[in-house]
């Protein structure tokens, strides 16, 4: 709802007599909402969401407790709710929103998926928690990858390009520096604890298409994406790569816009303090690079979490529509917590701020919004405007009636396989292999490459020789002597010769990447 066109109501402030509206134009000037637990953070969130989507801007959140689900159902006259809308002056009038539910477990919504190719190696070195060392050997396997069009679509194909640079490291040495044994391994342990948190059903395809984000309905809703992330949020480390990876895919996929009348999408980036915490400095300048760029793109991002000292201070600055919770001061710290908050408003000289974030009520709240040339208002003692749609988590049987008339059912739900990195270094190995004999540990397909229902599955491959494969699946012909080599051998001996030759030829051929490691467009 909002009481002047171009704007989303947030609420009233009794002492200014005024209400907070936050001006469409700049919503893409970013945002943040803070506060402690139980303060009423997921209520606003809910409230921004249900404004932007009548104004006909498409929204993507993340649902962390499943109380967001609500949003897809009309909500009820509670008495709560009728006195606060009464509060802020305004008629209470139930609604409900379009959603399109997604889970990247694919349980409470539509699988959501990239490629290991789309994330890149920068964010899968932050998934993988991998060193500096670690890293460069992952970015040699991808670049290996880039420029021999050896796609990688899940992490099958990545541990067959990993296990070729083992076999291959003395020649990847003397042109991409050291690749030692003991490094490949611990790349390979932690694509087993990736499998082990479940991130094998967040790679492959069908991979997430951006424009299924940015829906708009027949009525001129726009469609409110939730993000089923109660369990992600077991993996927290997989829950933060994730939504950069979609932050990053946003930047490359959308063309410069730059001010709009309202934004194309506003993303809501909840329990924001994952993505901050213990991200190298590296990745937060870039961090900070997509955040001040993406605002002509037509996106907004909203950071949700407990303390405004959660998000670093050169993203902070970037965050001009805010909205602060209680914060609670038992201990030194967190008094300092509640100055450093407090001081992050334009001050208001009728309002003792730092005093005020400690007495503020569930469902009140300091609001700043941006206005005129894009100058935040003074800070406001607020109390926020009750949502339309159902507060409170919505049954499974209501979720999979949502599911069910969703307009990108049928789209996500099947997982496909396409020839990728795995099959095409299968392919090479064979044909070596028919020089010194049949490959006898494996069948074959019909067009020469192993089936992939005969194929390894994702558990690690055992590295010694004479368990009959290599690091990265691909099938080694058994010795009879000093004369026989494995089948990654010979491919080794053909493909290197060649190797140095073409690199300057495939170099204009490589993948492009972005600021975060993606695919650039």
């Amino acid at each position: 709802m909002a009481r002047d066109e171009g704007t989303v109501f947030v609420g009233h402030s009794p002492a200014a007599g005024k209400d907070e509206e936050l001006a469409l134009r700049l919503a893409n000037r970013h945002g943040l909402v803070t506060g402690a637990t139980g303060t009423g953070k997921t209520v606003t969130l809910q409230v921004l969401a249900e404004g932007f989507a009548r104004a006909g801007v498409p929204v993507f959140a993340a649902d962390v407790k499943g109380d967001l689900s609500g949003i897809a159902m009309p909500g009820e006259p509670k008495d709560f709710l009728l006195k606060r809308a009464q509060e802020v002056g305004i008629t209470y009038t139930p609604d409900s929103f379009p959603v399109i539910f997604w889970d990247l477990f694919g349980e409470k919504g539509h699988s959501v998926r990239t490629t290991i190719s789309e994330m890149g190696p920068l964010l899968l070195a932050q998934l993988m928690e991998l060193n500096e060392v670690q890293e460069g050997v992952l970015n040699i396997a991808f670049r290996l990858a880039d420029e021999r069009g050896l796609w990688l679509y899940d992490l099958k194909d990545l541990r067959a390009v990993i296990g070729f640079v083992a076999d291959n490291a003395k020649t990847l040495t003397r042109d991409y520096g050291n690749v030692s044994a003991a490094t490949v391994g611990a790349i390979q342990r932690q694509l087993l604890v990736l499998e082990n948190q479940g991130a094998d059903r967040f790679f492959g395809k069908p991979d997430l298409k951006i424009s299924d984000l940015m829906r708009v309905d027949r009525s001129g809703y726009g469609t409110i994406s939730v993000l089923a992330a109660d369990k992600l949020m077991g993996s927290p480390r997989l829950y933060a790569t994730f939504l950069l990876w979609l932050l990053s895919e946003l930047f490359e996929d959308l063309p410069e816009v730059g001010d709009l009348d309202k934004p194309k999408l506003v993303f809501f980036f909840d329990e924001a303090h994952l993505l901050f915490d213990a991200a190298p400095k590296a990745l937060l300048e870039k961090v900070e690079q997509v955040v001040r760029l993406i605002r002509s793109k037509g996106v907004g991002v909203y950071f949700v979490t407990q303390n405004p000292l959660d998000v670093p201070d050169s993203v902070l600055a970037q965050l001009g529509n805010r909205v602060q919770h209680a914060l609670r001061a038992f201990t030194p710290r967190d008094q300092k917590a509640v100055r450093a908050a407090a001081e992050t408003f334009r001050p208001n000289p009728k309002l003792d701020t730092a005093r005020v974030i400690t007495e503020l009520g569930k469902g009140e709240a300091l609001v700043s919004v941006l206005e005129g040339a894009g100058t935040p208002t003074m800070v406001e003692r607020t109390l926020i405007a009750p949502p339309s749609a159902r507060v409170g988590a919505i049954t499974d049987a209501e979720r999979a009636e949502v599911i069910a008339r969703s307009p990108v059912r049928g789209l996500y739900d099947v997982t496909e396989d396409p020839r990728s990195a795995f099959e095409m270094l299968r392919e090479e190995a064979e044909p070596a292999a028919q020089t010194s004999g049949p490959v006898t540990d494996a069948p074959s397909g019909p067009w020469g490459h192993v089936p992939r229902e005969h194929a390894p599955d994702s558990r690690p491959e055992p590295t010694d020789r004479s368990a009959g494969r290599s690091p990265g699946g691909v099938p080694r012909v058994p010795r009879t002597g000093s004369a026989r080599m494995t089948t990654t051998e010979l491919v080794v001996r053909t493909v290197a010769r060649s190797l140095a030759s073409q690199v300057g030829n495939q170099l204009g051929k490589a993948i492009l990447r972005g600021i975060l490691g993606g695919r650039s467009r």
